[in-house]
């Protein structure tokens, strides 16, 4: 069983993303609203995967997560944002990023492309809609597919 990480400011989102996860065989080890209690949540429990918004409760965007956890080398990271064509991230955020509003399918497939290219450095299709590879992950297509 995989344990996930949601770093998430929205509430009803996040208790909709928790349920969704848990009915699917995910452990989620706990809900952050700000990078900070994000980074401790981490430090304690090690998750595998985390799921982040890009702009948190406390104004901060969600890479100095990612940042701030670069020491757990095994943990893979999705993005979640409702503001995808603007958001420049790289491999060094992370490994891929899924528009909002998402289906839970989508999000579950999106998570299993990234623990693939944790475990293995590539990812399998199809990709669900609305994600990216983020560029430089190994295994990243050159060329994004248009949903």
């Amino acid at each position: 069983m995989l344990k996930i990480l949601i770093a998430e400011d929205d509430l009803m989102i996040a208790d909709m993303t928790e349920e969704v996860l848990v009915s699917n065989g995910y452990e989620v080890c706990g809900i952050a609203r700000t990078v900070d209690e994000a980074v401790t949540l981490a430090r304690l429990h090690k998750p595998d995967l985390a799921l982040i918004d890009m702009r948190l409760a406390d104004g901060e965007l969600g890479t100095r997560i990612a940042a701030e956890l670069k020491h757990l080398t095994k943990l893979g990271v999705l993005y979640a944002s409702g503001n995808m064509p603007h958001v420049m991230l790289t491999a060094d955020n992370g490994h891929a990023c899924l528009s909002k509003p998402y289906r839970p399918s989508d999000l579950l497939r999106g998570l299993e492309i990234v623990t693939d290219l944790v475990d293995t450095g590539r990812s399998t299709t199809p990709l669900p809609r609305g994600f990216q590879i983020l560029q430089g992950v190994i295994g990243a297509p050159r060329e994004f597919p248009k949903r």
